[in-house]
């Protein structure tokens, strides 16, 4: 077997193998290992190296895809110093992605304004970072689509497709459903996700104001049961920060109106 056939058959082995990085970067690796007299060993780790790392790059941009997360929510952007009970440890702990795997929910409340979609799809971001399926949506949209599926007939199947997500996160359940049915339906995908599933959840009412949500005193408090027998429940107690930062720019601007008045 000449080289060039060689070449190809071991690119087709490679190919074979799913190892697009060792056949992309096998060849400029040996001409550096050469000339650094790396030995087999150390030639090989490199490889496998870049492998691994390029793997992970493509799973992670797969799964931040899927999950539909809106963009620029990082953890690292979000303002702790805002919330002085807010316990940043915790949240780096939840981060850490432990609780998906004992299917343990996260509960955010708080006023319009105050960062709750920003933490929910951040600590879900950090998740796809770490190799978990998540799912983002809002709470009114994720209605609709169950509604449409039971219409179809098709229920159980979306409920499959989503127990796929390690976690789901439903973002602004404070709306308020027009009917019965649309009740019922965020009902059962709440009971199919207890004790299998992880859910993040955004809300701006309170547990005691729920029954505005599912309607009636049963179902609220069956629906709120389930959440928080194993769940870890954030408050962001504060002011809006966009009220903050109108705040903010009308003493800006007053700043500026008064350095130009005449003393």
């Amino acid at each position: 077997m000449n080289g060039v056939s060689r070449q190809s058959e071991l690119e087709a082995l490679l190919s074979g193998f799913h190892l697009p990085s060792f056949t992309k970067h096998y060849q400029q690796y040996a001409r550096e290992a050469e000339k650094q007299r790396i030995d087999h060993v150390g030639y090989l780790y490199q490889l496998a190296q870049v492998e691994s790392e390029e793997r992970y790059n493509r799973r992670t941009e797969r799964l931040l895809k899927q999950s539909k997360l809106p963009k620029s929510k990082m953890l690292e952007d979000f303002d702790f110093s805002r919330f002085p009970d807010l316990s940043e440890s915790t949240i780096r702990s939840i981060a850490d992605g432990g609780s998906l795997d004992k299917a343990e929910n996260v509960l955010i409340f708080g006023n319009p304004g105050t960062g709750k979609t920003h933490l929910a799809a951040a600590l879900a971001r950090e998740w796809c970072l770490k190799g978990r399926k998540v799912f983002f949506t809002t709470a009114s949209a994720l209605v609709q689509d169950l509604l449409s599926s039971k219409r179809d007939l098709k229920l159980n199947a979306l409920l499959k497709r989503l127990e796929n997500f390690e976690a789901l996160v439903i973002d602004d359940i404070s709306y308020i459903p027009q009917s019965r049915e649309e009740t019922d339906v965020l009902f059962v995908l709440l009971a199919e996700r207890y004790e299998r599933r992880s859910l993040v959840i955004t809300s701006n009412l309170p547990f005691s104001k729920w029954e505005s949500i599912f309607k009636d005193t049963m179902t609220t408090m069956a629906a709120i049961d389930r959440l928080i027998h194993h769940s870890t429940v954030l408050e962001l107690n504060g002011e809006s920060f966009r009220i903050q930062a109108a705040k903010k720019r009308k003493k800006k601007d007053t700043a500026a109106i008064n350095d130009t008045l005449p003393i």
